[in-house]
């Protein structure tokens, strides 16, 4: 099996990041530290216009947290600090200076569904389906709530978190502007998002730039209102109903 990585790769202004763990790209702590921290040193390189995201490997695209690291939280401060891993990688994301393009090849799950609602742009293949799972354990989306209710709207996202069960197809994700554009398969999705990484090197940075600031306009209080959802999660995590349910799941 191989280790966990985040990686970057830089060509003709395009810096690609990639993440990966083997655990269906599940992300622990130090993997979302590092990629927060790849994402935000990538959106201050000259040598880079646009950014895009993706996972290792060719099923998952991110199975949510690590399921290890969730269910050995045993105080209020280490749930905060777990829950807010996906919280700084969305924040990363949001105040990057760079148009960050999604490139989600299959199934994605809780943070994930985060990660693929804050990017600028997202395209898929008819793999990815999506689903928000954390009521069956006794949570609920909270941190990425707002980055997935940003993108589809309230009520949407009101469907996928309160029908824990049920994965939603990509077609359903492009419909609700999830997704931008479904490819059927993978070798289509990356021809697709090199070529349009590609065109939008030839924008004006400046304005690429100012736009984004455009686009992310009323999220300035993110810092604050992720980390405060972070609490809120790491405390029903805490809570005698998700502790049994966690041991069901063992």
């Amino acid at each position: 099996m191989s280790d966990p990585y985040v990686n970057i790769k830089i060509e003709n202004g395009v810096g690609t990041i990639e993440f990966f763990h083997p655990a269906h790209n599940s992300l622990p702590g130090d993997v979302l530290s590092k990629l927060a921290q790849t994402i935000t040193e990538a959106g201050a390189q000259d040598d880079i216009k646009v950014i895009v995201l993706k996972s290792g490997r060719d099923r998952t695209f991110c199975a949510g947290a690590s399921f290890k690291e969730l269910i050995n939280i045993d105080d209020a401060e280490t749930g905060k600090i777990f829950f807010s891993g996906f919280a700084n990688v969305i924040n990363a994301m949001r105040k990057c200076p760079k148009f960050v393009i999604g490139r989600i090849q299959g199934k994605t799950v809780g943070g994930g569904v985060g990660l693929a609602a804050a990017t600028d742009y997202c395209m898929a293949t008819k793999y990815a389906s999506i689903k928000l799972s954390e009521l069956n354990v006794g949570i609920g989306p909270f941190v990425v709530g707002p980055a997935i209710e940003r993108k589809i709207g309230l009520s949407a996202m009101t469907q996928i978190a309160i029908d824990a069960n049920s994965f939603y197809d990509a077609e359903w994700a492009r419909d609700k502007g999830l997704f931008t554009k479904v490819f059927e398969d993978i070798e289509t999705l990356d021809a697709e998002v090199k070529a349009f990484a590609a065109h939008l090197c030839t924008y004006n940075p400046e304005a690429m730039k100012d736009m984004k600031k455009v686009f992310w306009e009323g999220t300035e209080h993110w810092d604050t209102l992720l980390a405060d959802r972070a609490v809120i999660s790491g405390r029903l995590a805490l809570s005698g109903f998700t502790k049994e349910t966690l041991k069901r799941f063992m």
